[in-house]
């Protein structure tokens, strides 16, 4: 039987799976035993905030809108799963669910309203409602206010699990933001990920193949909001607070840096970007204000030296996919 030739490419996309494989188990062992060497908290804090990235990245990376009002569904999330577990007394699993869906329905509102307008226009009106809910949040009684909601009970998981427990809480992070990431890693190679990628790289042409784009961003507008609010509703748990913080407009701010300092459309560079700002901030503390700064001048270095981010440039350099 005469042999049939491979495809163009074909060995460049074995490659480029391996090396996503292999990226992955070396992501999943380092979760498992960074607890032995790492403050738990702290990586439950950097797997929250990855989370977040991951969330805002799929909405710019892979479709090319720029939000500058994630915050919204991060701290609202966080509000509302902090009210359900305490006020309400749901078991935590059920809180996060309530936080994320409460995410869900944000996006679906606001995405219907931004994505008429592109570019900038967009990137203003989610602002523009993301300081809108800010506000909201600062007046309404159920959200403490400038106090938040403090002494969030963590509860136990399906009844079972102690999450008061740190390295209990730990595991349930590991497991959630290892299902969103294999999530979000399903959605970029899927044919909807596909339709996404064509409508980043030229709307018009994918509208004249037949593509109803403005579903598609919708779509993509909700899954994002939603893991961006299930980021939110468990850090809500694992620090047993919701604040105002949350929804401040400098919480879309750092999404952004993560992101961009990780690697802007690479499924691992919110991950290292999150990791990296989330290290600065935190062994950085006692520098104050200076932290800023320094995160600032970080920022152009990687703009101006690294512009497709840590991750971009190493899969670059490798001639992978990450």
């Amino acid at each position: 039987m005469a042999n049939v030739a491979e495809p163009i490419g074909a060995p460049l996309v074995r490659a480029s799976a391996w090396s996503e494989t292999i990226a992955f188990v070396i992501m999943a062992g380092f979760f498992i035993v960074a607890p032995v060497f790492i403050y738990p908290v702290f990586l439950m804090k950097a797997l929250c905030f990855a989370l977040f990235a991951l969330a805002f990245n799929l909405l710019i990376g892979y479709v090319g809108l720029l939000s500058f009002g994630h915050a919204l569904f991060f701290g609202w999330a966080a509000y509302v799963s902090a009210h359900a577990a305490k006020v309400w007394h749901l078991p935590p699993e059920l809180a996060i669910l309530t936080g994320t869906a409460a995410a869900a329905v944000l996006g679906l509102v606001t995405g219907a309203l931004a994505i008429r307008r592109q570019g900038i226009y967009f990137a203003m009106i989610t602002l523009a409602l993301a300081q809108m809910m800010y506000f909201f949040a600062l007046q309404v009684p159920f959200t403490g206010g400038e106090d938040g909601i403090q002494g969030v009970p963590r509860g136990f998981l399906f009844g079972l699990f102690d999450l008061s427990n740190t390295m209990t809480m730990y595991a349930l992070v590991v497991v959630i933001f290892i299902a969103s990431f294999l999530f979000v890693y399903r959605i970029i190679h899927s044919p909807f990920g596909e339709v996404l990628k064509a409508i980043r790289e030229n709307e018009n042409r994918a509208i004249s193949l037949g593509y109803k784009t403005e579903r598609y961003k919708l779509v993509a507008f909700v899954l994002s909001a939603s893991l961006a609010g299930l980021a939110g509703a468990v850090k809500a748990l694992v620090f047993q607070l919701a604040s105002l913080t949350d929804v401040h407009w400098t919480m879309s701010g750092e999404v952004v840096l993560m992101t961009l300092v990780g690697g802007l459309g690479t499924v691992f560079g919110p991950v290292v970007g999150a990791f990296v700002i989330g290290a600065m901030q935190n062994y950085l503390a006692g520098f104050g204000q200076w932290v800023t700064v320094i995160q600032g001048v970080i920022f152009v270095i990687c703009v101006l030296l690294f512009r497709r981010g840590i991750v971009g440039e190493i899969a670059h350099l490798l001639r992978i996919r990450l």
